[in-house]
């Protein structure tokens, strides 16, 4: 057997070494036909107001979101109906987006339009974000963000605490976002208390929850599981729930007026 499994890595590695010589690895992945210009660009003004800034624009990855292009589920969508679960869904690191079945679709054909193992004009990201009107942004500011944070409290010199725009502008969309890849900051991880029948209390970070149970893990990293039925009551705070739920109502310009506002606080 050992010189038929020599055979079968022998030709495997000549399959990828001929894949690189006609075209460069990218061309060893089979690549979807052109859409629709005018979809694609659908899709780019959505997934650019609600995914860039964690995905990235190149959906290679950004603050908080994974990357894209090497995700099974996203290789095997089509139309937008395997992304559509998890985007419908939501998981713990992102919030439930509710889309039509047009608008995934349009969102899907953007993310389809780039090269999976290419280096394309995607990569190129613009010089700044800086586009928007401080002056504007700052009224958006005050009406939905001026109840918890104030420009001269919590958020003084804020436009000096990052090294550009970009950072600033995903920070405050996603708090919780840390580093190039995004790995959660526990600062912002919600927390849950379950009180089981008998009376017992337990309050730790919250791991999971679904209709059927919730884990969460103790000060010690200790994690508890717990079935979700009557005689149990669970309570959920999660500190970036505002945040979320603001995600569904801002527009393009809203996120640029209001990075150009913070931007200017320094």
């Amino acid at each position: 057997m050992k010189p038929i499994f020599i055979a079968i890595v022998v030709s495997i590695t000549c399959m990828a070494s001929t894949a690189a010589a006609q075209g460069g690895f990218a061309n060893a992945y089979p690549q979807r036909p052109p859409a629709d210009p005018a979809v694609v660009e659908r899709g780019r003004g959505l997934y650019g107001m609600t995914c860039a800034f964690c995905h990235g624009e190149d959906a290679r990855g950004g603050d908080g979101g994974s990357n894209l292009l090497r995700s099974q589920i996203v290789l095997d969508d089509q139309n937008g109906e395997l992304i559509g679960r998890i985007v419908r869904s939501g998981i713990a690191s992102m919030p439930k987006l509710e889309f039509t079945d047009a608008q995934l679709s349009d969102i899907a054909a953007y993310i389809h339009s780039f090269r999976v193992a290419g280096y394309d004009a995607s990569r190129n990201r613009p010089p700044t974000v800086l586009v928007g009107d401080a002056k504007v942004g700052e009224v958006y500011f005050r009406s939905k963000c001026g109840s918890c944070h104030e420009a001269t409290g919590d958020l003084k010199g804020v436009g000096s605490r990052f090294p550009d725009a970009r950072a600033l502008q995903q920070w405050w969309l996603i708090p919780g976002g840390t580093g190039a890849r995004g790995a959660g900051n526990p600062k912002f991880s919600p927390m849950v208390s379950v009180t089981a029948a008998s009376g017992q209390k337990i309050t730790g970070r919250l791991v999971r929850i679904d209709d059927f149970i919730v884990t969460l893990a103790d000060d010690d990293e200790v994690q508890h599981t717990f079935s979700r039925d009557a005689k149990t009551k669970i309570e959920v705070r999660d500190p970036l729930q505002q945040h979320k739920q603001l995600l569904r109502t801002y527009t393009d310009k809203d996120i640029h007026n209001v990075t150009a506002y913070l931007e200017s606080l320094k």
